[in-house]
């Protein structure tokens, strides 16, 4: 039975039945598989719709609630297929040597504006000011060919690649590029080979200030860009436009005055490698004199009138004069250490020292001036008991004059009453025999002493030194400021 069965079954009919089997298993397989791939296919239509509105809710932020189709079409990015190093053969070429090397200098033009001015420091001489520095020159390297003849910017990434002139400062002490939140630098190349470099730069740099007329003084500060590798030979910096190649924001400082801007150029010569081009960014700065007035001149000022008021004291009153005195002093001292401080250590004398120091002066003497009156008071007194004028019971108010001094030597006991009778006759003594002719009418007395005789005299009436003191003392002062501020301002 079973061999007239295969009889039956030709290889055509067995090859029929395995491709109907094959078949048969097909359909299942797709069967099984037709719902997964039904989720994933709806799966991925959702994430592209999200994509899609995504997209769109942005670019209508970004451009005012309507799309630019035309943005999208003009993006080059998308449409060449050209890398700009490609277009610009950055590979072709060695761009650690300078454009035209073996040739004529290249010129590098510059120009910058000045965005602030940090601070300046007297103490360390040195200013700190950010700026935009911009660099101006032709390269043929990277020209590039282009139909609408417009250029194209890049920004760090690029400038590491190819060749740009190694501008520094001179006398900086120390300097950055700013990189929040990207490196502050600019390349715009154009189709010609002509390249705008441009940085944003804080640097501090030295200014050798002169102080010998402060807090009146006028400093000249400038700040020097030069080629570090290349001479005049092989690069020729210059101000891209002139006296315009400098400009400025509004800068206020807090001290100083900004009388003027200009830049300059020279150059300068070292021994090894020879002359090299600079340029200079120079300023004029005028310091504010109000606010030295209110921390420094005006005290000072006070304290030399206050150290006067002991004139009109009692010279008799030790305690009240020595701690006026010792206290202006102290004072004085205390303003001359504050402004040292705040000041470099030069080797000159400042204008500010002067008038501190000649100040500080008139209170010392003030406090002399006392020690003087105090002495010669104890001197004529000692005489006067040694002569034995003064009787046991002395007391220093009886001694006062109508003028608020002492006057020892005065009796101010009332006088003893003459008879008034009418009998009573005007004598007048005889005069002595002198050899002086007798007075003219209309012609003072006046009697000649020596210079010795006079401060024998002021010796033995101390009081006058307080009198003469309050005239000289003020008068001096107020000659030694129309002097100073005459010469300083």
């Amino acid at each position: 039975m079973v061999r007239r069965a295969d009889r039956l079954l030709d290889p055509g009919a067995q090859d029929t039945v395995m491709n109907f089997a094959l078949y048969v298993l097909r359909l299942m397989c797709l069967a099984w598989l037709w719902p997964v791939a039904l989720l994933k296919g709806s799966n991925t239509q959702n994430q592209r719709r999200h994509k899609d509105v995504y997209l769109g809710e942005n670019t209508r932020h970004k451009h005012g609630g309507r799309i630019d189709f035309k943005t999208k079409k003009s993006d080059s990015t998308k449409s060449l297929l050209i890398k700009s190093e490609q277009l610009l053969r950055i590979e072709d070429h060695d761009f650690a040597m300078r454009p035209g090397f073996g040739g004529s200098a290249i010129p590098v033009g510059i120009d910058v504006q000045v965005e602030s001015i940090d601070s300046i420091s007297e103490v360390n001489m040195d200013f700190t000011m950010t700026l935009y520095l911009r660099h101006y020159w032709q390269d043929d390297r990277l020209a590039f060919p282009s139909s609408n003849n417009k250029s194209r910017t890049f920004d760090a990434r690029l400038v590491k690649k190819i060749w740009v002139p190694d501008v520094f400062f001179v006398h900086s002490k120390r300097s950055f590029i700013h990189d929040t939140t990207m490196e502050n630098i600019m390349l715009r190349v154009y189709p010609d080979g002509n390249i705008l470099y441009s940085v944003r730069i804080t640097v501090t740099a030295l200014c050798s200030m002169d102080f010998s007329r402060f807090p009146l003084d006028t400093q000249n500060c400038s700040l020097e860009l030069e080629s570090y590798a290349y001479n005049e030979n092989d690069l020729m910096l210059y101000w891209k436009n002139g006296n315009d190649s400098l400009r400025t924001d509004e800068i206020a400082l807090s001290q100083f005055f900004i009388e003027e801007f200009h830049p300059s150029f020279g150059l300068a010569f070292y021994s090894s490698t020879g002359w090299y081009n600079r340029l200079y960014i120079n300023f004029i700065l005028r310091r504010h004199i109000f606010f030295f007035m209110l921390q420094t001149y005006f005290p000072t000022m006070l304290m030399v009138m206050l150290s006067w008021v002991s004139f009109w004291i009692d010279r008799r009153a030790v305690p009240a004069r020595v701690s006026l005195g010792i206290t202006t002093v102290l004072t004085m001292s205390t303003i001359i250490t504050g402004v040292s401080a705040s000041m470099p250590q030069v080797s000159y004398v400042k204008a500010v020292d002067i008038y501190l120091w000649a100040s500080f002066l008139f209170v010392f003497l003030s406090v002399i001036e006392y020690a003087a009156v105090n002495y010669f008071t104890t001197v004529e007194e000692m005489k006067k008991l040694q002569k034995g004028k003064l009787p046991v019971s002395y007391d220093a108010t009886q001694a006062m004059a109508y003028d608020g001094c002492f006057h020892d030597d005065i009796d101010v006991s009332p006088f003893p009453e003459l008879p008034t009778t009418p009998s009573t006759t005007r004598t007048i003594p005889p005069r002595a025999s002198s050899t002086e002719p007798p007075p003219t009418e209309g012609t003072r007395l006046w009697r000649k002493r020596s210079v010795g005789k006079n401060i024998r005299f002021i010796m033995s009436n101390s009081y006058m030194i307080d009198s003469y003191s309050r005239i000289i003392f003020p008068v001096a002062y107020l000659l030694f400021n129309i002097i100073y501020w005459c010469i300083y301002s």
